[in-house]
């Protein structure tokens, strides 16, 4: 897969997988992660998928509607990716953490829902619920933020809380925190990550990574 891999000054701290939303690149969140966290690792992808010369990290059939069966392969073509990543770039594949944005937000949380040990932790800015028809599988208190809009017209308040509902259920630590925006990422909802990683890095990852 198309990528960037930046190697971070503190190795103490997570890899950031970056998954960028529809038409966006590997470059689109890097200065996102770097407020975050600009002494971590960033391993940033380009979606495999074009919709209409847009990259995308996998199909769908229309607004809101995934082609599932794509889904399910990319899914598994990014999991397979990142086993490759940490062997070429020399990275603990047990430290990744995602951060991602609508569609990249979306594939991020399709990890969590089909593989049990893809990711330490998550970020999705506006994601969705990826699939209803599975069992997830056990992941026990790996801490997830979820940015939501209260107005937002692509990611429904209910596909927000039906997310957090169904990865709660299978152990992970969410917080959902609400904007009262759309679609888009804005500062307070990257400030209020950042808060929440800052928190968590010293509860959790710190603990994880000795």
């Amino acid at each position: 897969m198309q990528h960037v891999f930046h190697k971070g000054t503190d190795e103490t701290k997570p890899i950031f997988l970056l998954l960028h939303g529809t038409g966006g690149n590997e470059q689109s969140l890097i200065g996102l992660a770097k407020k975050i966290d600009d002494t971590a690792s960033i391993l940033s992808v380009r979606g495999n998928v074009l919709e209409n010369g847009m990259p995308r990290f996998f199909r769908r059939l229309a607004e809101g509607v995934f082609d599932l069966e794509d889904l399910i392969f990319r899914t598994k073509e990014l999991n397979d990716f990142l086993l490759e990543a940490a062997q070429q770039y020399d990275f603990d594949r047990n430290r990744v953490v995602a951060i991602g944005y609508s569609n990249g937000a979306n594939i991020a949380a399709s990890l969590l829902f089909h593989f049990e040990d893809a990711l330490a932790g998550a970020i999705l800015h506006h994601p969705m619920v990826p699939r209803r028809d599975i069992e997830l599988p056990s992941l026990s208190s790996i801490p997830v933020f979820i940015g939501a809009g209260t107005n937002d017209p692509m990611c429904s308040a209910q596909e927000s809380e039906d997310l957090e509902a169904i990865l709660t259920s299978a152990g992970a630590d969410v917080t959902t925190v609400w904007f009262n925006y759309g679609h888009q990422l804005t500062m307070p909802e990257v400030e209020a990550a950042k808060e929440w990683y800052d928190r968590i890095y010293l509860t959790s990852f710190s603990k994880w990574f000795l």
